[in-house]
């Protein structure tokens, strides 16, 4: 650009009329007149681009407040840039202290600060299905956890039914280990029956980080003929009935907590009695659970349903490791389906879909050689769409 500047230059002092310059050259006569200005005010130099950078910065922050906030940092390794501005406001009443912002960066730029990583989360099983029947679907989840008062950890499992709001289990365990859950898990299906489908959260044993999130208690669901529904991550009103029951749990029961796990249980099974006999629920109609609830048609034996595949579909086990072979490769699927049988559906030239039960677990495609997840598939998906539609007509 500043060639062509200097050829207005050259024009213009060749007698050339700065309307006509502005035409030739498709520009504004203010344009022009402003360069001309330049160069009779500054020669040469006042053609090249002026730095538009301000000369003051409102935001700009001193070395000296850089330095206290590093200082104050060093002091308090563990503490982040709300609580140091908080100190600094201490220590500086009479000066302005920076933002919580402008320290965060400070720390960021200093090397003190790193972000959090985000936490893994199993993947999300698509809709939910709305209950309108008992047993349809059960929820189930941990309340979160308390200490009695004799120091003895409680972590309350809590089952509901979601059409009928029946609280079908609350037990205080001491942990949230398979081993220990499965147990009274069979307890209330011998009890009640077995649901069509169990909703849960993405933590574990419910579910694991894998791609494929099945967990040795998920998989055990599926073998007795239930499906599997999972929230989304950090959507906890996906499962707002339960959530709402946690709250009236909590407040009956935990706050605080009793002096033994024993007597922890004994209140929470005073609490599931008056929840489901005695409490009415307004989105029941004033109804009582207990009013509404039948168990399931279903009964629990403790027989393992084996998968029924279509006879065309191919059948591989899953080897230890998590493994499986096809055509001469090794694929990984997942540790918790060890020992099981996959149905390979062909749906394509060089395309399988891979089940476990009604579980999709993804597909495999021969020309990639890989298990293409659900999730994996739908962000493929997506991006092809996106391309499809940011492509120019021809």
């Amino acid at each position: 650009m500043e060639w062509e500047r200097e050829s207005w230059i050259e024009e213009y002092e060749a007698g050339e009329r700065i309307s006509e310059i502005a035409r030739q050259h498709q520009v504004s006569r203010r344009t022009v007149h402003k360069w001309i200005e330049r160069w009779q005010q500054y020669g040469q130099e006042g053609l090249e681009e002026l730095n538009r950078a301000p000369h003051e910065h409102p935001q700009a922050v001193g070395e000296i407040w850089k330095e206290r906030v590093r200082a104050a940092r060093q002091q308090h390794p563990r503490w982040g840039a709300p609580k140091l501005a908080w100190l600094l406001k201490q220590r500086k009443q009479a000066e302005e202290v920076p933002s919580v912002s402008t320290i965060g960066r400070i720390l960021r730029e200093s090397g003190l600060s790193r972000g959090r990583r985000a936490k893994p989360r199993a993947p999300a099983t698509g809709e939910l299905q709305e209950a309108e029947q008992p047993n349809q679907v059960w929820a189930i989840d941990f309340k979160g956890w308390c200490r009695t008062g004799d120091g003895a950890r409680c972590e309350p499992l809590t089952i509901t039914d979601q059409a009928s709001r029946y609280l079908l289990c609350c037990q205080g365990l001491s942990t949230t280990r398979t081993e220990v859950v499965r147990p009274v898990m069979e307890r209330v299906f011998e009890r009640y029956g077995v649901p069509a489908r169990m909703r849960s959260d993405n933590g574990a044993p419910f579910a694991s980080v894998g791609e494929c999130g099945l967990t040795e208690l998920a998989v055990w669901w599926m073998e007795l003929g239930i499906e599997c529904e999972r929230i989304q991550a950090g959507r906890p009103q996906q499962n707002g009935r339960h959530e709402r029951m946690h709250r009236t749990l909590k407040e009956a029961t935990m706050e605080p907590p009793a002096a033994t796990l024993r007597q922890q249980q004994r209140r929470f099974d005073e609490f599931r009695e008056e929840y489901n006999q005695a409490r009415p629920h307004e989105a029941l109609g004033q109804r009582v659970p207990a009013s509404l609830y039948v168990p399931a048609a279903v009964s629990y034996t403790g027989k393992i349903r084996e998968p029924d595949y279509p006879a065309h579909w191919p059948v591989r086990k899953v080897s230890d490791g998590g493994h499986m072979r096809w055509m001469s490769q090794r694929i990984f699927v997942s540790h918790a389906l060890t020992g099981k049988h996959l149905g390979w559906e062909p749906v394509g030239e060089g395309v399988w879909k891979i089940w476990f039960y009604k579980h999709w677990l993804g597909n495999w495609e021969q020309a990639s050689k890989r298990l293409w997840r659900p999730a994996a598939l739908l962000r493929r998906e997506s991006g092809r769409a996106g391309k499809a539609q940011s492509s120019p007509a021809r």
